[in-house]
C-alpha cells in the first residue's frame, strides 16, 4: 500500500516575512530560530515516518506468517486428499467429517484450544 507522502507530510514551511524594502539580512539568533524549526519539523516528520514504517513491518511479519500458515493447509489437504481412499470406507467418512468440523472452527476457538494446550504443557513440565 503506497501513499501519498506530499499529502501525509505537506512541506509546510514558514515563509520569511519579507518587506521589498528591506534586504535579507538576518540576524544570528534569527537565524538560529530558523534552524531550530527546521530541525523540529524534520524531527517531527522522522518520528511518524518511523512509526509508519514499524507498524509496515509488523503488518510484514503478520501477512508472512499467515501465508506459512496457508501453506501448511494447503499441504496437510493434498496429504489428506492422497490418504483418504486408502482407508475403509468407516475410516473415510469420519476423516471427511473431521475435516469440515476443522474447517468451521473460528479463530477464537481456535485461540481457546491453543491456550488449553499450553496450560497442559506447563503443568506437564512442572509435575516432573
Amino acid at each position: 500500500m503506497i501513499r501519498d507522502l506530499s499529502k501525509m507530510y505537506p512541506q509546510t514551511r514558514h515563509p520569511a516575512p519579507h518587506q521589498p524594502a528591506q534586504p535579507f539580512k538576518f540576524t544570528i539568533s534569527e537565524s538560529c530560530d530558523r534552524i531550530k524549526e527546521e530541525f523540529q519539523f524534520l524531527q517531527a516528520q522522522y518520528h511518524s515516518l518511523k512509526l509508519e514504517c514499524e507498524k509496515l513491518a509488523s503488518e510484514k511479519t503478520e501477512m508472512q506468517r499467515h501465508y506459512v500458515m496457508a501453506e501448511i493447509v494447503k499441504r496437510l489437504n493434498a496429504i489428506c486428499a492422497q490418504v483418504i481412499p486408502f482407508l475403509s470406507q468407516e475410516h473415510q467418512q469420519q476423516v471427511v467429517q473431521a475435516v469440515e468440523r476443522a474447517k468451521q472452527v473460528t479463530m477464537a476457538e481456535l485461540n481457546a484450544i491453543i491456550g488449553q494446550q499450553q496450560l497442559q504443557a506447563q503443568h506437564l513440565s512442572h509435575g516432573h
